[in-house]
């Protein structure tokens, strides 16, 4: 929780820990400087952001990611409330982010031009709090070298957090000393895609002065970000990891680090797609004991870029440790939500004041997750996912046409084979479920009569055996109205030569039967009455996946394989 801060009351106003509270009707005096004013359980814009004081400091660090010999320093922008100058301390919202480039830089490359362009400033500077953005290493107006993922990006963030809590020293461009004695030492991390990964990556080190988290649309494991499960993400087998060092790279540190880009590069091993030790130092999950902030996460169930898989199995990870925790899911993509919704906007307010600012404002007792429906509408839930049991959905021989069915029992052992096609695009695949394909097989269940909650991860257990050493196997989960898809909801796939192992593959032999487990993306998903839930199995899947040339027949064993899902 917070530390204390300093401030005068306004005139009828009490002080209840380190903020104040205004009792109806009560006319503020006109004294300097003012404190915070709480009403409703949430900090008042009563600060001028006009009058908002700005600085760059230039944070030192106890790295050196360029190699000079020389500890690289870390660009910190800061914006507070210009009451900050005459004693008032406070907290700090934190955008760290390799995305702050000069957009004048010759590769045209940069993602966000400037500083202060997201509503973070405009909405938490008048309510008294500093806003600060720190620029990654390597990146913008920092020190160093671009890692993507590695332990440097943590120290970047690491050190402004030090800073801010006096552990760390700083100097404005001049050379003189950078003092944060306006910071009350707590502080919140937020940012979306990379800049959400960022405070996913620093919670893990369980740094003192860090209070909470809300990562937006965050990478949780690099490597589910480009892989899944032993087969590259369609965009994510070129060198994935120096193509992106390159891109947020300052240009004035382009020389000095092109040997080590090039290492990033190498090490992402493309040739096989396994999770090698790279890619493990890049899981922020396996640190989840020592994750000391709250969490509050933020997710689009329609994010093909950051897949779903991040929040969910993250999810898993803080759950286990019993982390203080908040889930609001969007229908949206690789977005930022509440960059229109107010109601959203507000939320993250109040939960930062609670966290930053020790306000009993009830947060915490408000419901769990919050869910937001294709139709627009917003359910509620006091936990995620929600406590049901796997529903089984065994596979089953053709109903009528070519549909197979999901059956609630083993049905007969019978066969079923396609063949594999890399041109084969996504809509094909997932229409027509009544009529026969060759390069697809598919599973209907029976039109539901009562609706069904998918809330959480499902898979999907195959049996089969392949005419080649290699094949990936793709599943979609399908919710089909009338013979129609309306909605692909998940997706998942394996690289079979991974099915035992993630770290080393290991060849098929054509003709031998193996068993392997795709894991679905994890979703909250409402299938209505007189939908049908289906099931589609392919091998490549190139809209989704990088295409394995070696793939060509699969047969499917119906018995023992299942699909599995967490339904309500």
């Amino acid at each position: 929780m917070s530390r204390s801060f300093a401030g005068t009351l306004l005139a009828g106003a009490t002080a209840v820990g380190s903020v104040l509270v205004v009792p109806a009707g009560a006319i503020a005096a006109p004294v300097e400087p003012p404190g915070l004013v709480i009403e409703g359980g949430a900090t008042q814009p009563v600060f001028a952001r006009d009058a908002a004081i700005q600085e760059t400091v230039y944070v030192n660090s106890e790295m050196d990611s360029d190699g000079d010999g020389q500890p690289d320093r870390i660009a910190v922008q800061v914006i507070r409330p210009e009451e900050t100058d005459a004693g008032l301390q406070v907290a700090t919202v934190m955008h760290a982010s390799p995305y702050f480039g000069d957009s004048t830089a010759p590769r045209g490359n940069l993602i966000v031009p400037a500083h202060f362009t997201t509503w973070y400033d405009d909405y938490f500077v008048p309510r008294g709090y500093a806003v600060v953005e720190v620029d990654m290493q390597g990146t913008a107006g920092s020190d160093g070298c671009a890692t993507i993922g590695g332990p440097e990006d943590v120290r970047s963030a690491s050190a402004a957090i030090d800073w801010l809590n006096g552990r760390a020293t700083a100097s404005y461009s001049d050379g003189t000393p950078a003092v944060a004695d306006w910071s009350s030492g707590s502080v919140g991390m937020i940012g979306v895609s990379y800049a959400g990964t960022l405070p996913i990556a620093v919670a893990e080190t369980g740094i003192e002065g860090l209070e909470t988290i809300v990562p937006i649309a965050g990478i949780s494991s690099w490597y589910d970000y480009a892989r899944a499960d032993g087969i590259a993400y369609g965009g994510f087998s070129g060198r994935y990891p120096e193509s992106l060092a390159r891109y947020v790279s300052s240009p004035a540190h382009d020389a000095e680090c092109e040997t080590r880009y090039t290492q990033l590069g190498d090490a992402a091993d493309d040739a096989t797609a396994d999770l090698n030790a790279f890619w493990q130092q890049r899981d922020y999950r396996d640190g989840a004991a020592q994750v000391d902030a709250s969490v509050f996460l933020v997710h689009g169930q329609q994010d093909n870029n950051t897949k779903t898989t991040h929040f969910g199995r993250y999810w898993d990870a803080i759950t286990g440790q019993g982390v203080p925790r908040k889930l609001w899911l969007h229908d949206g993509g690789h977005t930022n939500p509440f960059g229109s919704d107010l109601v959203g906007r507000d939320t993250v307010g109040r939960w930062m004041d609670h966290w930053l600012y020790d306000i009993a404002n009830g947060i915490m007792n408000e419901p769990q997750a919050t869910i937001r429906r294709p139709d627009g509408t917003t359910d509620t839930y006091p936990v995620w996912p929600a406590a049901v049991t796997q529903t089984s959905f065994y596979l089953g021989g053709p109903d009528t046409g070519a549909a197979g069915t999901l059956l609630a029992a083993q049905g007969l052992a019978v066969d079923q084979s396609f063949t594999d096609n890399r041109g084969q695009l996504e809509y094909p695949m997932t229409t027509a479920p009544e009529t026969a394909k060759p390069n697809r097989l598919v599973y209907l269940a029976p039109t539901l009569t009562t609706a069904r909650r998918l809330s959480g991860t499902g898979t999907v257990e195959v049996r089969f055996s392949a005419t080649s050493t290699s094949t990936p196997l793709t599943a979609m989960l399908v919710h089909y109205t009338n013979g129609v898809p309306t909605r692909v909801v998940s997706r998942g796939a394996i690289d079979t030569k991974n099915r035992t192992s993630l770290t080393t593959g290991t060849p098929l032999t054509p003709g031998t039967a193996y068993t392997v487990t795709v894991r679905l993306e994890p979703k909250d998903y409402v299938f209505p009455v007189g939908s049908r839930i289906g099931l589609v199995l392919v091998a490549n899947h190139n809209e989704y996946l990088t295409t394995d040339p070696l793939a060509a027949g699969v047969t499917v064993q119906l018995s023992p394989s299942r699909l599995l899902l967490p339904l309500a």
